[in-house]
């Protein structure tokens, strides 16, 4: 049997849940066909969703046509969870993409659009709502082809046989097609499988999920035109998600992309190969407990407790950094809750979403998250309150900023006070916007234990390096270790936690001194459309807020501005757009990477921010003498240091 696993993705209200429950329907996995606005969707298994008639979690649904297994993913829509369908790309196959008639190509389906570009997931598109006054095909397969692709085939009638006009489309994806149809006359139903396979092809059908209109025809031409990917014999699986089941359990989703998942194995890789219990095969609310799936399988597993999304198991690989990012962060109001009670029940959300980033400031005393926008907020709430009894509330939201360096430098922390020991010299380089983080280690073994290496290597990566300008989270950085020492009689255990921490904090310290520290802001990618009278407003605006944008797209009296802004100035744009559009104007936000802050100084001074007052996050080092440790200022600590500094710096006390 070929298995086949797709998502379906979608701008909120262009009928995706809908679709998905049409198709449950039309292939007879269900007896009646569910409403969103009812209530009763199949697939919005949630009291929350069901509630908000929104789509917040990936949901399953497993459904046969002919010879093929089917297994739809059900993903959000609302561009404040869509960090869960990025996510849940690295399991498709294929995805299908709704495009609502009424509305046609919106900002955050082009987002969709690319993303499935970037994760390489190839597409079919379903135009939903064909039934709504004034949907016009060819006005949207015009659409697609100048926002989305010219590989955008209408394939109405081609599961029977592909009309003259689909067969000259297709001829233009490749020359492999084209000396085929030239040949032959026509082009092999492989060769028309393996160009939409390679995303060369994209097919679109039209109808009403509403109305089942044209659901037979998509269903059993889906079924017909995709090939089930090849599987290898060796174990491999990817985690897409974490949750919760009611009874508290953690659920851990895979797809497996190799080989055989089974009950009682041990996942390799997996925080240090973790055993599963149970393996449970959902579809809807509805689970049944296997001992064994094969590959190509999207089940969820009870037992690891420490893998996260995007993690790779076995034979497969971690998934990239999310393209999909928060740009705020809000700090939390307790009530009159116990902060620790709350702390804990945000951990918990944050193992089933990772981007919550839940961080505890000892200094302000406050625990910060980040979220997608205020529709998120508010489901953190309600999650709060319904799960844990905790009535909570946010601040308001703050730019969530960044700090990295233009120039290298050596970073050094030494910790000895009585009876404890370690250096450590870490290498600090600036790298390229987005890159985020690297580490590696450049120290023989000679010099230093290899054990000792892989601690201080694992100290690197363990936390999240606070800035010097405005405590703000380090990035684009390589950070590399170059030297360092121990003591077989006095090292103990967090000693090379501590001269780890104080190397990278010193090093960034003489970064700040010598004017090579810089803030990052965050930028949004932007699509704005409105009426084309008000074009030159909208223009004035980006220019106004330091923007940068395209040329603008003009069709049937509507405009469509791309570009890209920083969020400290744009975040409230969408207000503004509804105004003075009277409500005709859309925005489409999505985040759009760091750039150099454009009001640094503004900000730092705003901020008010004493890296040597932040006592948590000393850049000083402890030095011993006469039996008693005492304090080096960090500026002073390249002159007190005992391994040599690369730059010749260091009094080398072999005695130590």
């Amino acid at each position: 049997m070929k298995r086949i696993v797709t998502g379906i993705v979608a701008h909120v209200d262009a009928g995706k849940t809908t679709l998905s429950e049409a198709l449950l329907y039309a292939t007879g996995t269900t007896r009646r066909l569910g409403r969103v606005d009812h209530g009763d969707a199949f697939l919005d298994t949630d009291a929350i969703e069901r509630a908000r008639g929104i789509t917040i979690y990936t949901e399953p649904a497993v459904m046969r046509v002919g010879e093929a297994e089917l297994t739809i993913l059900d993903t959000p829509g609302h561009v404040d969870f869509s960090a869960e369908t990025e996510r849940t790309l690295q399991a498709l196959d294929y995805a299908i993409l709704v495009v609502s008639a009424a509305d046609g190509v919106q900002g955050h389906t082009l987002t969709l659009w690319r993303l499935l570009r970037r994760y390489h997931v190839p597409v079919f598109v379903f135009v939903n709502k064909m039934d709504a006054p004034g949907a016009d095909r060819a006005r949207i397969l015009e659409q697609l082809h100048a926002r989305c692709s010219d590989a955008c085939i209408d394939f109405t009638g081609a599961a029977d046989a592909l009309s003259e006009r689909q067969l000259d489309a297709l001829a233009m994806q490749s020359e492999a097609a084209m000396d085929e149809y030239l040949e032959t006359g026509g082009i092999d139903v492989r060769t028309v499988r393996a160009l939409i396979a390679d995303g060369a092809a994209v097919p679109v059908y039209f109808g009403s999920a509403l109305k089942m209109q044209g659901i037979s025809e998509f269903v059993e031409g889906f079924a017909f035109f995709t090939r089930e990917p090849h599987y290898t014999a060796e174990f491999g699986a990817c985690v897409f998600t974490i949750s919760h089941d009611r009874q508290g359990n953690r659920l851990s989703w895979i797809k497996v992309t190799g080989g055989e998942l089974t009950a009682k194995m041990m996942l390799p890789e997996a925080g240090g190969a973790e055993k599963v219990d149970q393996v449970r095969v959902y579809s809807g609310a509805k689970f049944t407990t296997v001992e064994s799936v094969p590959a190509g399988t999207v089940c969820a597993v009870t037992g690891p407790a420490h893998t996260f999304p995007g993690e790779g198991l076995g034979a497969a690989r971690n998934a990239a950094q999310p393209v999909l990012r928060p740009v705020l962060t809000y700090t939390l109001l307790p009530g009159g809750n116990d902060m620790h009670a709350c702390l804990q029940a945000l951990r918990e959300l944050e193992d089933e979403e990772p981007l919550l980033h839940v961080v505890w400031q000892e200094r302000l005393q406050e625990a910060h998250v980040q979220l997608m926008g205020a529709v998120q907020l508010e489901i953190i709430e309600q999650l709060m309150h319904d799960r844990f009894g905790l009535d909570i509330a946010f601040g308001p939201g703050s730019i969530l900023y960044a700090e990295t360096i233009t120039a290298p430098g050596e970073g050094v922390g030494h910790f000895e006070p009585l009876r404890h020991y370690a250096e450590v010299h870490v290498l600090i380089e600036p790298l390229e916007r987005g890159s985020g983080l690297e580490f590696a280690t450049d120290v023989s073994e000679d010099e230093l234990d290899r054990n000792w290496q892989r601690l201080i290597m694992q100290h690197l990566q363990e936390t999240e390096h606070p800035g010097v300008l405005i405590g703000a989270p380090i990035t684009d950085m390589r950070l590399t270790l170059i030297g360092g020492r121990g003591h077989l009689k006095h090292t103990e255990g967090g000693d090379f936690r501590q001269a780890t921490y104080r190397a990278v904090r010193q090093g960034l310290m003489e970064a700040r001194e010598a004017g090579h520290a810089v803030l990052l802001e965050p930028w949004y990618r932007f699509c704005l459309e409105l009426p084309q009278e008000m074009l030159g407003r909208a223009l004035s605006d980006v220019q106004r807020m330091g923007g940068e944008s395209t040329a603008p797209q003009i069709a049937d009296g509507i405009a469509v501005v791309e570009g890209a802004a920083p969020v400290s100035e744009m975040r409230d744009y969408a207000m503004d757009v509804n105004a003075y559009t009277h409500g005709e104007g859309r925005l489409a936000l999505m985040f759009g990477g760091y750039r150099e802050c454009h009001d640094e100084q503004t900000v730092v001074e705003a901020a008010d921010y004493d890296p040597e007052a932040d006592l948590e996050h000393t850049p000083d080092s402890v030095f011993c003498a006469h039996g008693a440790g005492y304090t080096v200022k960090w500026y002073k600590v390249p002159e007190f240091c005992h391994v040599p500094m690369r730059r010749g710096v260091g009094i080398n006390r072999l005695e130590q």
